[in-house]
């Protein structure tokens, strides 16, 4: 994943974060136990911050761990953050518990992406959903904006897409802001460019007043709802990343897991998968 950054040298860089971030110069010395006037020549160039500073004050812009290596690149230090590719043999220990992870969901739907939405691993119960999507959606590397996007993907059976589509494009433009990422910039564009499957709903309010258990869930979430076999499945999302990650790649991957909203749905995947 590349990156755009805005201004040569560290000072700017910094000055961008902080400012996107919306936090005053004083206000981030407070937190770095520095001064207003020592961040303020930092920014300017007038003083050159330390490694420990610029991490210092990239955990509290909550700048993300690859723009951390540009940070301390731009300052004259070496990456502090390695970036391991997934299949290097010394990711084994990482993969290995993203499977135990993904088979402890089944069957709930669980899957891994990395930042530009590229599946890593996906189990059992994400694989029953993804049914019917054409191939060549599924060829390596899939990625799960294009299949729940595509409008011959699994947007087909989501029963409110339009809500969901929402959703799914306001997350990607907030890490956008987030990452400052021409590959996610250009993938957005690609799927906010996608027209809407065939037959999806154009009011989602009036299609779901029929279902009062996807009506009550709306006041604090918005479900999933997706046929399978026949049946409208419910599903609430949740996210979760690693905890200070120290390499790149593991920084940027995210677990998504589907947990069933209604008994209904939860019945259907033990059925379905056991």
């Amino acid at each position: 994943m590349t990156s755009r950054t805005s201004g040569t040298g560290v000072g700017p860089l910094l000055r961008g974060w902080r400012e996107q971030r919306r936090i005053s110069q004083l206000e981030l010395a407070l937190r770095a136990d520095s001064s207003a006037r020592h961040i303020s020549f930092v920014e300017t160039g007038r003083s050159r911050p330390s490694e420990a500073m610029i991490l210092r004050l990239s955990e509290h812009l909550d700048v993300p761990v690859r723009e951390r290596n540009t940070l301390l690149l731009a300052a004259g230090y070496a990456p502090r953050f390695t970036e391991t590719a997934m299949d290097d043999p010394s990711m084994a220990v990482v993969r290995e518990a993203l499977e135990r992870l993904l088979r402890g969901y089944e069957p709930y739907p669980a899957l891994v992406v990395d930042g530009t939405y590229t599946l890593v691993a996906a189990n059992r119960g994400l694989a029953l959903l993804m049914e019917g999507v054409p191939e060549h959606l599924l060829v390596p590397p899939v990625n799960a904006m294009r299949v729940i996007l595509h409008p011959e993907g699994a947007a087909r059976h989501i029963r409110n897409f339009r809500q969901w589509r929402g959703h799914l494009l306001d997350q990607m433009e907030r890490q956008i802001a987030l990452d400052r990422s021409d590959a996610l910039r250009a993938l957005y564009e690609e799927v906010a460019a996608y027209p809407p499957p065939e037959g999806a709903d154009d009011d989602p309010d009036e299609a779901e007043d029929d279902d009062a258990a996807a009506f009550a869930l709306r006041n604090f979430a918005l479900p999933l709802r997706i046929e399978h076999g026949g049946q409208v499945l419910t599903f609430l999302s949740s996210i979760s990343t690693f905890n200070t990650p120290m390499d790149v790649t593991v920084a940027e991957l995210a677990i998504e897991t589907f947990l069933p909203a209604d008994p209904a749905t939860a019945k259907y995947l033990l059925s379905a998968l056991g």
